[in-house]
């Protein structure tokens, strides 16, 4: 009976192409091997994968697919190549090229901020398709950037007159009550994140001046109450931390022409303790109402450092083992 190993020949247009599939040190080449379970062998313009024929089959869409990533003047980095490899896996290595592909909003210095992932597309597709959309997901999944990102958009294409961004002001191991400055100046440092994306993704000076003319709001969620929310893109970010009432509360803010998002982690809520999540609530009482979608991200949309990753799994691995 025949053992010898199966082998695929791939030819690259140049050395140059080639170099930098293969990343500094091979490194990326490296990652390709261990996660498919192959053997790659590089020969002047050309590479020889070797090994089980499921597992080399794979390899080779997954170039195929880095080097439509390089014709798109994308980044290869070891991360995009495990879940590249995931994805050819389960049979969806042609959704690597139709996520690339989708430019979110191109941001004032000229940077095009795409999906990265499966689990964002979803995230992405909900937000256009729904009034409401629910994102639960650990950190680094782009829960917060993209859902202003969106936001961003949707009034550069005069599809809503403001945009909206609120968190609730937790005092997670700090009393505010012993911070200087009045309510706005103490939860400030809470609203931090969304000033510097909102200053990434649109410039410093243009923030200012719609600022400035209430055309962007950056405020806690103390603020919203009372009020009717209409033509505004609302994001509700780390919505763990909110409780029952003020979720409710801010829900039924929404107003004519307005879309709403809900960020949070699940597995990070500061409220007191005996205190239930007005997000694990929410998305409990509201999973069967039409125009609502949510969308849960997990460790496989992390795009921030690799190593964020491996530090959720370990968490969750933990967890599991206390039930």
């Amino acid at each position: 009976m025949d053992q010898r190993p199966f082998g695929k020949n791939i030819v690259f247009s140049s050395v140059e192409e080639l170099t930098e599939i293969f990343g500094s040190f091979d490194e990326n080449i490296r990652v390709l091997e261990a996660e498919a379970g192959v053997h790659i062998d590089a020969r002047d313009t050309s590479i020889e994968i070797t090994g089980d024929e499921e597992n080399v089959q794979v390899a080779v869409s997954v170039i195929e697919k880095l080097q439509e990533m390089i014709e798109h003047k994308e980044r290869i980095d070891k991360s995009r190549i495990r879940y590249a490899v995931v994805l050819a896996r389960e049979g969806n290595a042609d959704m690597i090229s139709e996520i690339m592909s989708n430019v979110v909003l191109v941001t004032h210095t000229g940077k095009q901020i795409k999906c990265k992932t499966l689990g964002q597309q979803k995230y992405i597709n909900s937000m256009k398709k729904n009034t409401i959309t629910f994102t639960i997901g650990p950190a680094g999944t782009g829960k917060t950037y993209l859902a202003m990102a969106m936001a961003v958009l949707a009034l550069k294409n005069k599809e809503v007159s403001r945009v909206i961004l609120t968190r609730p002001a937790v005092e997670a191991g700090e009393s505010l009550g012993f911070l200087p400055g009045d309510l706005r100046t103490k939860v400030d440092p809470y609203l931090r994140p969304l000033y510097d994306a909102l200053y990434e993704m649109m410039g410093v000076d243009k923030y200012l001046q719609l600022s400035e003319r209430g055309v962007i709001e950056v405020a806690p969620m103390a603020y919203m109450r009372g009020r009717s929310l209409n033509e505004a893109f609302i994001v509700l970010d780390e919505a763990q931390n909110t409780t029952m009432e003020q979720m409710k509360m801010f829900l039924t803010r929404l107003g004519q022409g307005s879309k709403m998002v809900v960020t949070g982690d699940v597995t990070q809520i500061d409220l007191p303790r005996g205190k239930t999540s007005g997000l694990i609530d929410a998305v409990d009482i509201l999973k069967e109402v039409q125009d609502i979608g949510i969308i849960r991200l997990t460790s496989r949309d992390v795009v921030r450092h690799e190593l964020v990753q491996r530090i959720i799994n370990a968490y969750e691995k933990r967890s599991k083992k206390k039930g």
